[in-house]
C-alpha cells in the first residue's frame, strides 16, 4: 500500500476513533443515567459457541408474567455499546413491547471476535431470541428485529435465516457489502478506514477480518474473488429468496449521502423483496438521519420504525401498509414524496450527449471530488451545502467536462443517473470518477452525485464501453441552471489504480453514442 493510501487510512482512522469515542460516550453515559429509572435489566446471554453477549432487557411497566408481549431485538451498531438504543427501547417498552438490545460479538464487553455479520453473528441473533423467549414475557408469534448500520445488516441476515422473525426495520444498513465499499471495483478507502479504525478501538478484530482489510488496502487482485465471496456471505441480497420465503415485513431506511453504504444497493435489494416492504430515503450521511432518535428526540425514521413494528407485530391498523411504500425526501426541498415502487421514482429520463473526443491525464486530483466521509453529507443535510467546484476553472488537462444547456424550468432529479461512454486507455488498469454537478450562472457547481469505476486487464489502445450508475439521489436543479458531467481520475474517498503517465480518452462512436441519463420526476 502506497504512502498516500497509508496516510489517508491513518487520517480516516483517527477521525473514526474520535467520532466513535464521542458517540459512545454520549450514547453510553446519557442513556445510562436514565437506566435505573427505566427498570432496565442488564444480562449476559450465551451466544453461538458459548460466546457471552452483554445485553439489556426493557419490559413494559407492570408487565404481567401471564401475559405475552411482542419482542423486538436490537443488535448494536458498529463500535457502539449496548445502551445505544436505550431511549428507543424505553419508548417501545412503554408502548407494550419486550425489548432486548445486545452488544454484538467482538465489541466492547461482549466476548468473541468481530465476524462482520458472519454466520456466528446470525446464529447469535437466534440465540438471543431463544433466551428472550425463555426469560421474558415475550410472545414467540410476534418477534421483530431492528437496528442501525451494523445492527441493520445483522437484522436482515437473521430474518433470512430465522423464520420466527416477522418484521425488520433496517436503518442505514447494507444488503450488498461488496457493492457498498467496493462498488465500481474501487476501494472506498475512507469508508473502510472509518470501520477499521473504530473496530480497532472498540473491539477485537479476527485474523480473517484483519487479512480482508489488508488485502483491500493493498489492492490484492489475487485475493479479489476471496474478498467478494467473503462479502456475499455477509450480504442479505445473497439470501433474498430465503427472506422472501420466510415472509418477514421489511422496512429499509437510508440517507442519500451515505458514504459507508450508498443507497443504490438498498434500492436494488428493495426491488427484489416480495413481502410487505417499505423504502425510505432522506438527506444525510451514514446513520445521521436516525441520530436524534437515539437520544429520545422526535425523529421521522424512528417514528416510522415504531409504526412498522406496530403494524406487523401488534396488528395495529395504523395505515402504514396503505401508504405509498417508497418514501423520499429531496435534498433541496422540505416535503416527503411517495411512489408506488422504485422504478417510478425517476420515471422520465433525459439524456445529456457527451459528444466529441476528450483525452485527460491521470494521477492528479482536478478539484472535482466527492468530499469528505461524513462531513460533506452532514453539511448537505444540515445546510444544503454539498461539495462544490468551479466548473470553468477545472483544468481540462486532468478533467473531462460536458455541460447541458440552461434549463428553462426546474429539474427534479430522482433516482439513479447512469453514465454510458467509450474509454480508450494507455495502460491496462485505471480508475475514473464521474461527477454530476448543478451549475449556477457564475459557473459554481454543486455536487448532485458521483461514483467511481476501476478497470483491470484492458488492452492499451483498445476502446471499451463503460456503464456506470451514479449514487442514487433526489436533488432539485433550479431554473436557469445547467448540469455538468465531470470525469477525472483521483478522489480522496477512493483508492485509484492509474499507473504513472497513463491517459484516458473518452469518445462517442456513431454506433454507440456516449451520454449520461438523468432520471427526472414526472411533473
Amino acid at each position: 500500500m502506497g504512502h498516500q493510501h497509508r496516510k489517508a487510512l491513518r487520517t480516516t482512522a483517527v477521525g473514526a476513533v474520535s467520532a466513535t469515542l464521542v458517540a459512545g460516550g454520549v450514547l453510553g453515559l446519557a442513556p445510562a443515567a436514565h437506566a435505573a429509572d427505566a427498570g432496565v435489566r442488564f444480562v449476559d446471554i450465551t451466544g453461538e459457541g458459548g460466546t457471552v453477549l452483554k445485553a439489556n432487557v426493557v419490559t413494559p411497566a407492570g408487565a404481567d408474567a401471564s401475559h405475552r408481549y411482542p419482542l423486538v431485538v436490537l443488535p448494536t451498531s458498529w463500535g457502539l455499546p449496548q445502551v445505544e438504543y436505550l431511549a428507543q427501547a424505553q419508548q417501545l417498552a412503554d408502548s407494550g413491547y419486550v425489548v432486548l438490545t445486545y452488544n454484538v460479538r467482538g465489541f466492547w464487553q461482549s466476548g468473541g471476535e468481530i465476524e462482520v455479520a458472519g454466520p456466528p453473528d446470525v446464529a447469535d441473533a437466534s440465540k438471543v431470541i431463544d433466551w428472550a423467549l425463555a426469560n421474558t414475557p415475550s410472545d414467540a408469534r410476534h418477534i421483530g428485529m431492528a437496528g442501525v448500520s451494523y445492527g441493520a445488516g445483522i437484522s436482515l441476515l437473521a430474518a433470512a435465516h430465522d423464520k420466527r422473525i416477522k418484521a425488520v426495520a433496517a436503518l442505514s444498513g447494507w444488503a450488498d457489502l461488496i457493492g457498498s465499499i467496493y462498488s465500481g471495483r474501487t476501494q472506498h478507502v475512507q469508508a473502510a478506514g472509518l470501520l477499521d479504525g473504530a473496530s480497532l478501538v472498540t473491539g477485537r478484530q479476527s485474523a480473517e477480518l484483519r487479512q480482508i482489510f489488508d488485502d483491500f488496502y493493498a489492492s490484492n487482485l489475487a485475493k479479489e474473488q476471496d474478498m467478494i465471496d467473503w462479502g456475499k456471505k455477509r450480504s442479505a441480497g445473497t439470501y433474498v429468496d430465503q427472506l422472501n420465503q420466510n415472509g418477514a415485513a421489511v422496512m429499509l431506511a437510508n440517507a442519500w449521502g451515505d458514504t459507508v453504504f450508498p443507497p443504490n444497493q438498498y434500492a436494488d435489494f428493495y426491488e427484489k423483496l416480495t413481502g410487505p416492504k417499505r423504502l425510505e430515503l432522506r438527506p444525510g450521511d451514514h446513520a445521521t438521519a436516525e441520530l436524534t432518535g437515539l437520544f429520545g428526540l422526535p425523529n421521522d425514521v424512528w417514528t416510522d420504525t415504531r409504526r412498522w413494528l406496530d403494524r406487523y407485530l401488534k396488528g395495529t391498523d395504523n395505515g402504514i401498509d396503505r401508504e405509498l411504500p417508497v418514501r423520499l425526501k429531496s435534498r433541496s426541498s422540505g416535503g416527503y414524496e411517495g411512489y408506488p415502487d422504485w422504478k417510478s421514482v425517476g420515471a422520465t429520463g433525459r439524456k445529456i450527449d457527451l459528444a466529441g473526443t476528450t483525452t485527460i491525464r491521470t494521477n492528479v486530483d482536478s478539484g472535482a471530488d466527492g468530499g469528505i466521509v461524513f462531513l460533506s453529507s452532514i453539511l448537505d443535510q444540515a445546510a444544503q451545502l454539498p461539495p462544490v467546484a468551479s466548473i470553468p476553472l477545472l483544468p481540462r488537462r486532468w478533467a473531462a467536462v460536458w455541460q447541458s444547456g440552461k434549463y428553462a424550468t426546474a429539474q427534479h432529479i430522482r433516482g439513479t443517473a447512469e453514465l454510458h461512454t467509450t474509454v480508450t486507455p494507455t495502460k491496462e488498469s485505471g480508475t475514473l470518477v464521474a461527477y454530476l454537478y448543478d451549475v449556477g450562472p457564475l459557473g459554481l457547481g454543486k455536487l448532485v452525485s458521483h461514483a467511481p469505476c476501476t478497470f483491470h486487464g484492458r488492452t492499451p489502445g483498445k476502446p471499451f464501453g463503460i456503464g456506470l450508475e451514479l449514487y442514487s439521489t433526489a436533488y432539485d436543479v433550479p431554473a436557469g441552471h445547467r448540469l455538468a458531467l465531470v470525469v477525472d481520475t483521483v478522489d480522496p474517498l477512493y483508492i485509484e489504480h492509474n499507473p504513472p503517465g497513463a491517459q484516458l480518452t473518452f469518445s462517442s462512436p456513431a454506433n454507440d453514442p456516449s451520454y449520461v441519463s438523468i432520471p427526472l420526476r414526472e411533473q
